[in-house]
């Protein structure tokens, strides 16, 4: 730990440069479980060394992604929970760049905050890390900022940045869909990290009680339901590349179905979606009941229980989904593809 740097003027301003100096020493630990052999620099310097490995790519293509948790934190707050988070903030970037079939090499963070508590800085990395496990990535820097007047004391802001390579004869597009392919869809672990604006004022967290155990919840509170980790899909679909022709991916994030489905369909086609055949999680029905909330808008909005789609041909159906259940994915079908100007239907 550096003990050299110390500022009186400004810590009177409210930033603890020592207290940035015992948040990366704390999180050393959980940053150290996401080591992979391209890493090339340690935690501390001013840029992240990553050295490529080419085997067996022709033409590599590098494939960025960005996002952040959005207002799911507000709810971290409200429970004083933070070291999941950082999983839902990795996912959000390394979903979607799965969905070109890129693998995830490695993740960047951003936390900013009004005041640096190093405990708390701590566990939202350890929540970083535990994704950048989860989907294979190295956690190779970030940067904490501590910002008091911006942002109040006890709040921060979260994310992140990933980095995949994919080559480039493998890079999923919708150049051969076809009438008849099928969909599968992938279980989302609960609300993920979109439509928390919504939620929030349908749950009015800020003055209701979310802490209390409900049984439609299976016994476990709004609180802790809402706050369960966005799944990531990365090792189980990188998985099925190898063995089956992809057509399409679609991470189900704010937009719904409706928004997000349609981007992996080409024109003239579209995704004719067996609503019964939706596992619509508990959580999902009680925002619709207690927020009074359409069928149209819920579907618009939430992933309803499905975190991703697939899209692979009628002919290779079976064995993805033996191939994704084999991977941990309690993979089922919801739909086809068919002929219409119509990018989705919802039946």
């Amino acid at each position: 730990m550096n003990t050299n740097s110390k500022s009186e003027a400004y810590a009177a301003a409210g930033v603890d440069i020592t207290a940035g100096y015992k948040a990366v020493e704390l999180m050393k630990k959980h940053i150290a479980r996401t080591m992979t052999s391209g890493v090339c620099s340690d935690v501390g310097g001013f840029g992240g060394l990553f050295e490529l490995d080419l085997t067996g790519i022709k033409k590599p293509v590098l494939v960025s992604g960005t996002d952040g948790v959005g207002t799911k934190l507000k709810l971290a707050f409200l429970m004083d929970k933070h070291d999941t988070v950082g999983i839902d903030c990795v996912a959000m970037c390394v979903n979607d760049i799965i969905c070109c079939g890129a693998k995830p090499l490695f993740f960047l963070d951003y936390i900013a905050c009004g005041k640096n508590y190093p405990e708390r800085i701590a566990d939202i990395v350890k929540g970083v890390s535990e994704g950048c496990v989860q989907s294979g990535a190295a956690l190779i820097g970030g940067e904490t900022a501590e910002m008091p007047g911006f942002y109040p004391e006890d709040e921060y802001d979260l994310a992140g940045y990933c980095t995949g390579v994919v080559d480039k004869k493998k890079i999923i597009d919708n150049k051969q869909m076809c009438e008849g392919d099928v969909i599968i869809a992938l279980p989302s672990s609960g609300v993920h990290s979109n439509g928390f604006s919504l939620v929030r004022k349908v749950f009015d967290v800020e003055n209701s009680d979310i802490k209390t155990p409900l049984a439609e919840l299976g016994g476990k509170s709004v609180g802790e339901t809402l706050l369960t980790p966005t799944k990531i899909y990365v090792k189980p679909v990188l998985a099925l590349l190898k063995e089956v022709k992809v057509k399409g991916i679609s991470h189900i994030t704010g937009g719904g179905f409706y928004e997000n489905i349609p981007r992996s369909i080409p024109d003239g086609l579209c995704a004719k979606i067996e609503k019964s055949a939706v596992r619509i999680l508990p959580i999902f029905k009680l925002i619709a009941k207690q927020g009074n909330i359409s069928e149209r808008d819920m579907f618009n909005t939430f992933n309803m229980g499905v975190g991703m789609s697939i899209v692979v041909p009628k002919e290779d159906s079976q064995k993805a989904l033996d191939i994704l259940k084999a991977n941990g994915e309690d993979a089922y079908v919801i739909g086809e593809i068919i002929k219409s100007e119509e990018k989705i239907k919802i039946f």
